[in-house]
């Protein structure tokens, strides 16, 4: 174990073995740090955090802050974190509202600069937070999402597994497993199949999401007809993901963004008339 000389540590804190600790960071009372863990210099580490074991936690990032909430209690709840994740420089994750419950980060994670997972958030294994990707409060994030930059994602919503969204979308409601979302229109563009197919799911299993997705957002089947549909038709995996996910949505699902049937106007260049310069005083 190291820890540098300028560090502050709380003589409460429980640090496990080979656990390195930089300049000028901060390991509060009641931490506990697992079994090759890094902390880089600078980070803080706030009361109630807790972290399996080899995680690197990069310089400045705060993990266990207070809630950013108008009512925050005196007392909060704290932070339960996996084994193997990496928390790059600014990034900040803050402890649950209530004093019994937990924002908790799985296994395998990898957050960017600037990344921020707010109170009460439930983030799985294996997911990717670019650069000053934003969670709102309560937000659940499953296994293996991947969140691009500077996405903003209301409190409450979920992102299902192997969901990808664009850089600078805005997620006001649920994101299905397994679907893109475009950063532009911020709607549903299709399947995530450049992640499917590096996540080793076969040709087989991928057509079978495919046939999913086209009852979620083309069957032109009511909200109850799709779900039993999904239950009774699909039931192996990986798509019965889509009939356990969509039973939990209370607050809709992002639609899909398709050409309306028959449309063929597209703008060109030559369409685009050039924007003509006035001369002042003219």
């Amino acid at each position: 174990m190291g820890i540098h000389p300028t560090a502050l540590v709380d003589a409460s804190a429980k640090i496990g073995e080979e656990v390195t600790i930089g300049p000028f960071a901060i390991i509060e009372a009641g931490v506990v740090i697992g079994d090759r863990c890094t902390i880089e210099a600078f980070a803080i580490l706030k009361n109630g955090t807790v972290l399996g074991s080899d995680n690197h936690v990069y310089e400045r990032a705060t993990i266990g802050g207070p809630p950013q909430h108008i009512r925050c209690p005196a007392q909060t709840g704290g932070v339960v974190i996996g084994s193997g994740n990496t928390f790059r420089e600014n990034t900040t994750v803050h402890s649950a509202l209530d004093t019994h419950h937990n924002t908790t980060i799985g296994d395998g994670n990898y957050l960017m600069v600037g990344a921020h997972v707010a109170h009460d958030c439930v983030v799985g294994n294996h997911a990717i937070f670019a650069n000053n990707a934003t969670l709102g409060g309560h937000v659940v994030v499953e296994d293996r999402a991947y969140i691009s930059g500077n996405v903003a994602v209301h409190q409450f919503c979920r992102i299902g597994t192997l969901a990808m969204v664009g850089g600078l979308a805005r997620v006001v409601k649920d994101v299905p497993p397994f679907v893109t979302i475009d950063g532009v229109s911020c709607n549903v563009v299709g399947l995530n199949s450049i992640g499917l197919r590096r996540a080793g799911y076969t040709t087989a299993q991928i057509a079978e999401l495919k046939k999913a997705y086209r009852t979620i957002y083309r069957s032109g089947l009511t909200w109850r007809e799709i779900i039993e549909t999904l239950q009774r038709d699909f039931t192996a995996e990986p798509v019965s993901n889509f009939g356990r996910f969509l039973p939990l949505v209370t607050r809709g699902i992002v639609q899909e963004r398709r050409m309306p049937p028959g449309a063929t106007v597209k703008f060109t260049e030559e369409a685009v008339p050039e924007p003509q310069l006035r001369v002042a005083g003219a």
